[in-house]
């Protein structure tokens, strides 16, 4: 793993939060944008190196949705950046950590995307995100 890509939070309300987020760092997101198949609208800020990923629940089934309903706004995951999402998968599961999709589907702001469980990660959801070139 090279950094950390970025911290997801799910919010209620992705307009509410945005004017929220862009008050606190002082510039409005950077991208926006629905990605269909988690069920989610994401709009993305920077802050120095840092991003910042907002996710609202577009579909009442998403997980974003049901995160929210168990246990309200705020931190959903941290995403890491990889060189290589598959064998970073295949490394991580020799290690025991029980990755959620071992095939990476593309997720927001033109990546690959894999999730490990939070039982296996103290609680945390973490994410693996590769560039798609």
């Amino acid at each position: 793993m090279k950094k950390i890509e970025h911290i997801g939070i799910a919010v209620k309300d992705l307009e509410v939060s945005n004017l929220l987020f862009e008050k606190l760092f002082g510039v409005s997101a950077y991208k926006q944008e629905e990605v269909a198949s988690e069920g989610v609208r994401t709009s993305f800020f920077r802050n120095g190196p840092n991003k910042i990923e907002l996710l609202e629940a577009i579909n009442p089934e998403s997980t974003i949705a049901k995160f929210i309903e168990k246990k309200g706004e705020g931190i959903h995951h941290i995403a890491f950046d990889v060189e290589d999402i598959f064998s970073e998968i295949e490394r991580l599961k020799k290690e025991g950590f029980v990755v959620l999709n071992e095939t990476p589907k593309k997720g927001a702001d033109n990546k690959l995307v894999a999730f490990l469980h939070p039982k296996t990660t103290n609680g945390v959801l973490i994410e693996l995100c590769q560039e798609i070139i």
